[in-house]
């Protein structure tokens, strides 16, 4: 009898050594909770024209109506930042810039396909907490390119981003306001700065038809 006491005692002491080791790593030796979660992040702003203390430019996620308006054939400047919100580096992380009918590509990173829109590039990998970003410059259309039923147009920016199982996406919207054209002349438009302006955008396009091509890259 003192035998079977001295073995049930020893079952009840290790009974719960092997619990706790099945609660940590699982029943096979998996940790119980599964693969680590990925996560990334893509945050997408506009320029607003305006310059901060230092010179460099002043950017919002959005421009409504009432803020300052571009005018044909000027560049819109967007920034672009990409971030690994995980605890894991993330791999293969691919970029796509998707830009509204009436503007084109003129300077960025990636390609630039014009029967899509959307400039891509990718980065081989984000360590954990790392970050990266890019500018993307656009060219609003000629006037005589956009609708002519419309004297202010909205449009949005869109940026997408994934990497192994994590994805995110957001918007920028800034609106476009058309010179009118009256008995009186040209009425002013209130614009943002802009940059210089693009140079045989005609000749990008048409060869872009044949499949992506490269945009000016920021030195």
């Amino acid at each position: 009898m003192k035998y079977i006491y001295i073995a049930i005692a020893f079952m009840f002491i290790a009974v719960p050594a092997v619990s706790a080791a099945s609660g940590q790593y699982g029943q096979y030796g998996q940790y119980v909770g599964g693969a680590p979660e990925h996560s990334i992040m893509v945050d997408k702003m506009v320029a607003t024209g305006q310059k901060t203390k230092g010179g460099e430019l002043s950017f919002v996620d959005n421009l409504s109506p009432s803020d300052p308006r571009y005018a044909p054939n000027t560049q819109v400047t967007f920034q672009i930042k990409v971030k690994n919100t995980s605890d894991v580096t993330l791999s293969n992380v691919t970029v796509r810039d998707i830009l509204p009918t009436y503007v084109d590509a003129v300077e960025g990173p990636g390609d630039f396909d014009p029967n899509t829109k959307t400039i891509s590039w990718t980065y081989s990998e984000l360590k954990s907490g790392e970050e990266k970003i890019e500018r993307v410059i656009a060219q609003v259309k000629p006037q005589n390119q956009l609708p002519a039923d419309k004297g202010l147009m909205c449009m949005t920016n869109k940026a997408v981003v994934t990497a192994d199982n994590a994805s995110d996406e957001d918007t920028s919207q800034f609106c476009v306001e058309k010179q009118v054209v009256t008995s009186e002349g040209t009425a002013p438009t209130a614009t943002p700065e802009a940059g210089a302006p693009l140079l045989a955008i005609g000749a990008l396009n048409l060869l872009g038809l044949a499949g992506g091509i490269a945009i000016r890259k920021r030195v």
